[in-house]
């Protein structure tokens, strides 16, 4: 996917090269129309953050990482705007962390869903789930119900950024533990959430990363520390009140 000719000088650098990743996804078939939308809205939440990782984030992140290190099966749950913005970060997470990669869409058709699977193997997945579909979470009555019986159906720990509402409710009433990425504390996803990280995909996913690589060699009670310490209500409530304390930008 070619990048957008913006000078990395350009005050919105980043949030221009997201956009354009959206569009190339719709392009792509990778990303549905709807997506555009929703990361319009993220964008917004980004801005009155200061388009950074802010503290209870980052601790939130390396709670998630400990989670995943942790897990019996881990998997992280790919849909079109993943796919279209973090791809090989989605790839170098799952590594770390030894996690499934599986993908599960609203706008659910095969194109589409073999379009990411290959998108995702082009960054490097060796194995790529969803396409099965034959397992379903309980609770739902559209496309998103549907998983890989091996994959999120056996889950212990899912990691669902950019999530819907509603699935993120039934992993939840599954007994998942769930890491969400979301812009939005008051989202039911984020209020979902084990662990809620409330930070941009692209900052949210390489940051996990790089907290698993550095907890790889720490021992299961370390590790059940780190879990421990992490207050997801708390983090939740720093994150609306550094929104809420924020100013706009001024987007272009």
């Amino acid at each position: 996917m070619d990048e957008v000719e913006v000078p990395e000088s350009h005050p919105r650098y980043e949030s221009l090269l997201t956009r354009h990743r959206i569009e190339a996804g719709v392009e792509m078939g990778i990303t549905s129309q709807q997506g555009l939308i929703a990361q319009g809205r993220g964008e917004v939440f980004d801005y009155l953050l200061g388009e950074e990782t802010i503290p209870s984030a980052d601790e939130a992140a390396r709670a998630a990482a400990a989670r995943l290190l942790l897990a019996d099966h881990p998997v992280i749950s790919v849909n079109g705007n993943v796919a279209a913005l973090v791809p090989g970060e989605t790839v170098e997470l799952a590594d770390a962390t030894g996690a499934d990669v599986e993908v599960n869409l609203f706008n659910r058709t095969e194109e589409r869903m073999a379009a990411i699977a290959d998108h995702l193997r082009d960054h490097g997945a060796e194995d790529v789930k969803g396409l099965t579909a034959d397992g379903r979470i309980p609770g739902l009555d559209h496309e998103r119900a549907k998983v890989d019986a091996d994959g999120i159906g056996d889950a212990d720990v899912v990691v669902v950024p950019l999530e819907d509402g509603d699935r993120a409710e039934a992993l939840a009433d599954a007994g998942k533990t769930e890491i969400v990425v979301d812009l939005n504390p008051l989202s039911r996803s984020a209020r979902s959430a084990t662990v809620p990280i409330v930070d941009n995909i692209i900052r949210a996913v390489p940051n996990v990363t790089a907290h698993a690589r550095d907890l790889a060699d720490a021992s299961e009670a370390d590790l059940r520390g780190v879990v421990e310490a992490f207050d997801p209500d708390a983090a939740l409530v720093a994150a609306e009140e550094a929104i809420r304390e924020g100013e706009l930008s001024g987007p272009e």
